[in-house]
Parts: C-alpha cells; sequence; structure tokens
C-alpha cells in the first residue's frame, strides 16, 4: 500500500458520524468506556501530519483561515459515512514464515496442543520456520500483514518477535520489524517476547534461558533500541511467575516498558506483576475476582483477544462485562498470528465482542482506539480525533457506528489516512 499527500492540508468533509473519542486521554473506564464523541454531521481539518479541527461541519467551515485558504487543501468526501480513529491493534505477532495449517487441521479432529506440538506443530513448529528463513521473506511477510490491518482500518500496529527465541534469531526478527515498518505508512511499537516459550535446545534448562533473555537478549536489544516493551509468556508449560518477574525486572532495569500473557489457560496472581507497572496484561481469560479488583485500582489495561478463542474453538470468551463493571481498563487486540488467530481484521475483532462478550458497540470501539492507544503508551498522540494529535483516521462506508460491528467478516473500511497522508492500495 502507498500513501500519499496531494496537499499539506486535508479536509474530511460530508461525514455523517464522526466518533472523536474526545476527552480524558484514558484509561476509560466503566459508564466512560461509552463516551466516544459522536458529532453528527461533521468534518476534520488535518494538517502536518496532524489533526487541526473536528466538529459541526458548518463550525469547520465557518473557520476564517479555511475560507481564505480553500484552494490548499485536499478534500475528501466521506459520503455520509462514519469516521473514528485508526483503530490501534496493541497485541500482535507478525514475524513468521509460513501459515500453522498442521495445527489447524488436527485441532479440528480434536487433537490436544500436546498432541499437535508431538505430530511437529505448535509454537516451536513456527520458530523453525522463523530461524530458518531470510530476512527479505520475513519483512515480505510482516509488510503483507501490516497491509492487510491498513486495509481494514488499523493505523497502529503493536508487533512482537517470539519466533526465533535465540538471540540471533530474536535480533533478527525485531530488525525486520524495523524495516517493514519503515515502508508503512502507519505507526509500528515493536515489543520483544523472547519468552514466549522455553525453546528446544534449553528443554530441562528453563532457568538458563530466562538468564540468556535477562543478560544477553534484553541488553542488546536495550542497546540496539529495537523495541518499546520486552512480552512473557507468564502461564502453565511458558514461563513461571517468578521467572517473569525476573525478566520483567531485567526490562525494567533497561528502561524497557513490560507487558505480559497472562491468565489465559490458568489463573495466576497478578499482585507482584503489578508492582512493575506493566502496560498490559493480555488475554485475561482466568483471571480472578481478587485480581480483578487489584486490576481496577492500576493504569494497567487489561488487553482481550476474542479472535482467539473464535479460532481455537473455545465456548467461553473472557469475562468483559466483569471487568468493565468492576472498573478495568480494558482493550481489544487481535492476537494476529499464524498459530491461533491468524486474522487482521480489528472490525471483526469488535464484532466478537459484542455477540461473545457482550460488550456495547460503543464499547467496543473505545477498547480498540484511545484505551488500545493507552495499552502502547500512545494516549497523547493516538486513539482520538482532538486538535494536536496525529491524523490517524479510517472512513467507513456505514450510516451508523453500531454497523462496524454488525457487519462481521465484511470489510466495510473504504478510506485510510495515516499521519496525514491518504492512503492507497
Amino acid at each position: 500500500m502507498r500513501a500519499t499527500t496531494p496537499s499539506a492540508y486535508t479536509l474530511l468533509a460530508n461525514i455523517g458520524q464522526l466518533l472523536t473519542l474526545a476527552g480524558d486521554s484514558g484509561p476509560r473506564r466503566g459508564a466512560a468506556l461509552k463516551e466516544i464523541g459522536l458529532i453528527d454531521d461533521a468534518a476534520v481539518l488535518c494538517g502536518g501530519g496532524k489533526i487541526i479541527a473536528a466538529g459541526k461541519q458548518r463550525e469547520i467551515l465557518r473557520d476564517p483561515w479555511l475560507k481564505k485558504n480553500r484552494r490548499k487543501v485536499h478534500e475528501v468526501d466521506c459520503s455520509s459515512g462514519v469516521v473514528l480513529p485508526g483503530f490501534v491493534d496493541s497485541h500482535t505477532h507478525p514475524v513468521f514464515a509460513e501459515p500453522r495449517l498442521l495445527d489447524f487441521e488436527k485441532r479440528i479432529s480434536g487433537a490436544s496442543y500436546q498432541e499437535i506440538a508431538a505430530a511437529g506443530g505448535g509454537i516451536r513448529s513456527s520458530v523453525a520456520a522463523v530461524r530458518k528463513a531470510s530476512r527479505a521473506r520475513l519483512v515480505e511477510n510482516i509488510s503483507t500483514a501490516f497491509d492487510a490491518m491498513l486495509q481494514q482500518g488499523t493505523t497502529t500496529v503493536e508487533a512482537k518477535s517470539g519466533y526465533g527465541l535465540s538471540t540471533e534469531a530474536e535480533i533478527k526478527s525485531l530488525e525486520t520489524i524495523r524495516s517493514a515498518a519503515s515502508h508503512w505508512p502507519g505507526t509500528v511499537v515493536a515489543t520483544l517476547l523472547a519468552a514466549h516459550v522455553v525453546p528446544p535446545e534449553f528443554e530441562g534448562k528453563e532457568d538458563d534461558y530466562v538468564q540468556l533473555v535477562c543478560e544477553q537478549i534484553i541488553p542488546l536489544v536495550a542497546k540496539k533500541k529495537l523495541a518499546s516493551f520486552v512480552d512473557v509468556f507468564c502461564e502453565r508449560g511458558a514461563f513461571t511467575l517468578a521467572q517473569s518477574e525476573r525478566i520483567f525486572a531485567a526490562a525494567r532495569c533497561h528502561s524497557l516498558g513490560v507487558r505480559a500473557h497472562v491468565c489465559q489457560f490458568t489463573a495466576s496472581k497478578l499482585g507482584t506483576l503489578l508492582q512493575h507497572q506493566p502496560a498490559s496484561l493480555d488475554h485475561m481469560d482466568c483471571v480472578s475476582p481478587e485480581d480483578i479488583a487489584l486490576l481496577a485500582r492500576t493504569n494497567t489495561i487489561a488487553t482481550l483477544l476474542p479472535g482467539t478463542n473464535y479460532f481455537l474453538g473455545h465456548k467461553d470468551y473472557p469475562d468483559a462485562r466483569s471487568l468493565i463493571d468492576s472498573g478495568v481498563a480494558i482493550a481489544l487486540a487481535t492476537d494476529f498470528n499464524p498459530g491461533t488467530a491468524p486474522t487482521p481484521s480489528m472490525s471483526f475483532v469488535v464484532s466478537l465482542a459484542c455477540t461473545h462478550m457482550k460488550m456495547d458497540p460503543a464499547e467496543a470501539i473505545a477498547a480498540t482506539t484511545i484505551n488500545a492507544a493507552r495499552a502502547l503508551g500512545l494516549q497523547e498522540r493516538k486513539g482520538s480525533i482532538e486538535p494536536g494529535k496525529d491524523a490517524d483516521l479510517a472512513i467507513f462506508d456505514v450510516e451508523d457506528y453500531r454497523e462496524i460491528g454488525y457487519w462481521f467478516a465484511w470489510n466495510r473500511c473504504v478510506k485510510k489516512i495515516a499521519l496525514g497522508q491518504i492512503v492507497y492500495e
């Protein structure tokens, strides 16, 4: 995909519904999660990659500067559609070489995770493929994923490593993310996930691998400035709570933010992890009522990933209503990855949140924009349409924002603007 700016200024006119998400930069909680800043018959003026003005069209068009300089402004007719901030996908795994079709087929026939791994599938199959793959191939795959996300209205993406699981392969993964991001119109936030699972060569020596992550991989990534965050999969069969704390401490020591996959399959005590002030804790399918209450007293975002539950065929989904009603700030993301969530569509995630987690459409929009931006520490730049923020916008050919979740598996995003640039396919 390419982005061009035919003029230094762009006016989005004839907006049927504008969702500004203006106000508190987050995290939005409870009733505030429904505050989407809806304006009918609206317009947005962008310049220099930023939002200049947003509001009722009649008020925007009265602006003396705009009247005087209208010929300098490139106008985009939104055809009475819906405009919202570009989606912020705050949890993805785009660095992989091949789809995991063996996993897909065997899971359909009822095979367990352990049986799939024994047959040569699972995360370790992705690790073998990434280690062998050329940098050019990985960059091409990542770029394809980023473009697919942008087509669906996503303008900011968090991208994890995690299928390398060696110093060399994790550095290669992060460098390919950087290379792909440099040619993409949107914004990419890189995350080191060397602590995804224990690689085969460290089987039975899990603490030795944690030591490698803490003493070699994290310092090198920090020195090369390849990532903003360090992630860890804190789960049975991956890394223990104590090991996760060691990884968090090492990340903080090197001035990197922290986040974790946690409570996906089994409950885990969150108190000690929260002491490290993680930006987000992700999945959260099995979180206890006591930890929900504890989480509600922090600014840590609970990022829910219903696409994974859908693709794995689970009957149960994260209990969004308990989290929201308890005051936890939540976000939604795709978890784009080859094994459990091969979807680039945040609109589909919005639909799943509404239909399977009983979130109100307004709550789902806030969770995929302003709260997702907060999960990446970008709330001052992303996630809402307000003067001074980045001009990241998605235009949908629908009359009502609730249709975004209603028309599931149907991409209704017809125009994208990333950092003020109009994106063309």
